[in-house]
């Protein structure tokens, strides 16, 4: 069994019989004119099936005893091969998800075939379903959930369906990383070294934020990486007080530090990791004190990444033993004060999406990859400094899947050397 189809069979599990789940790859969204925005794959449908292209449908259907999968792909005309190139084929698909190429159709069959299974007696397997299983997350008020507007006449048609959110099963699955996802991120997390090294090689005759956000961007391509796993944070001196600056166009004060906040993908993973440099080369007395203090409190919250301590219990840690720095100190006189200076969380999920779906409710369990973030963001002084590290939960402890990537003191100093 692939890793596809196990995880196909295990989203399946969690379903009502009798029903008919369909997941879209997405489309190409328009820009202006004759260009479109890269195009963005669905990661629950790709979750479940390992093909990247736009346009294509997965269809699940569970029985009280038996299962079956389709896709429903684009047919490649001749135009198409002469000005776009082909579309995926049913053999590139079929190995790609190992949905059987009998069960792979085109596009132009699936309204007919929905037809036919709400309608009874027409096969053994494919008759009339209950529930219709449509990935409804919306990540914001203003986007529609997928699937929800192409198939609102299937809804009105056949209003004896009852619609439910499949996101709601995926992203409890999500939360788990096999080993493939643990090689794709891995993998992510390296290429995103190369890109910090780079950095670091050319960070002291930098002149401008851009600079090196563009460094970062070069060295990943030619890594490997199709595109970033977010828009690089670039943030010299008091922008990096802005948790998610993204201008990236201003000058480098050569007396400050630069905040650093990237990651690479590799096959739709991502990777999150943040590092802070000085531009000068070398770091102040000050800027010592407040990178040991980020850095104490990032190595001791991922020791507190345990199974079965609750992500509650994991902030409360690292924004305590913040407040506790900051009062010896004398930045702050008592622990509330510490907002004012730390205003994030210590971390969250890590996967298809670099803020992954999953529960925050669920305490930490084996097979979970998190962040570890802690920060300080010191206005007044144009100082901001965040560390962050990309870990696995195990049986046996956490496990820093980053942990190459440079950030003691002694080390970013000899690098910058």
């Amino acid at each position: 069994m692939s890793v596809y189809e196990q995880r196909r069979k295990n989203y399946l599990s969690r379903l009502d019989k009798e029903s008919v789940t369909l997941l879209f790859s997405g489309e190409v969204k328009h820009k202006t004119n004759d260009q479109f925005y890269p195009f963005t794959v669905n990661r629950n449908f790709y979750y479940l099936t390992g093909i990247d292209e736009p346009n294509v449908v997965l269809m699940m259907i569970k029985k009280e005893e038996e299962t079956l999968t389709k896709l429903y792909i684009r047919e490649t005309t001749e135009f198409v091969r002469q000005w776009l190139g082909a579309y995926i084929s049913k053999e590139e698909a079929s190995k790609l998800s190992n949905v059987p190429q009998k069960h792979i159709h085109y596009m132009s069959d699936l309204k007919e075939h929905l037809k036919s299974m709400m309608q009874y007696g027409r096969a053994r397997l494919l008759t009339t379903p209950e529930v219709l299983y449509l990935d409804l997350y919306q990540p914001s008020l203003t986007l529609k959930p997928i699937g929800e507007e192409d198939f609102a006449d299937v809804i009105e048609t056949y209003k004896q369906l009852t619609v439910k959110d499949a996101n709601k099963h995926l992203s409890y699955l999500r939360m788990f990383k096999d080993e493939e996802e643990i090689k794709e991120m891995k993998n992510a997390i390296n290429r995103t070294n190369h890109g910090l090294q780079q950095i670091l090689l050319n960070l002291k005759e930098a002149n401008n934020e851009q600079d090196l956000a563009s460094l970062f961007l070069r060295e990943t391509s030619m890594q490997g990486s199709k595109d970033l796993a977010f828009s690089t944070i670039s943030a010299s001196g008091k922008n990096a007080t802005i948790l998610h600056y993204e201008h990236n166009n201003q000058p480098i004060k050569k007396d400050g530090l630069i905040l650093f906040d990237l990651g690479a993908s590799s096959n739709n993973y991502s990777s999150d990791i943040s590092r802070t440099y000085p531009a000068s080369g070398t770091f102040t007395e000050r800027q010592k004190e407040l990178y040991n203090i980020v850095l104490d409190v990032e190595k001791k919250a991922i020791e507190q990444a345990t199974v079965g301590t609750s992500w509650v219990e994991l902030n409360k840690f690292a924004k305590d033993l913040l407040a506790k720095h900051c009062m010896d100190i004398g930045l702050i006189k008592e622990e509330s004060e510490i907002s004012k200076y730390y205003y994030h969380s210590i971390g969250h999920f890590l996967g298809l999406d670099t803020h992954d779906v999953g529960h925050y409710s669920l305490n930490l369990q084996p097979g979970m990859v998190i962040t570890i973030e802690p920060g300080l963001y010191i206005a007044e002084e144009e100082i901001g400094i965040r560390i962050e590290d990309d870990i696995l939960i195990t049986e046996d402890g956490p496990v820093n899947l980053s942990k190459d990537i440079i950030k003691e003191i002694k080390d970013i100093e000899h690098a910058l050397k």
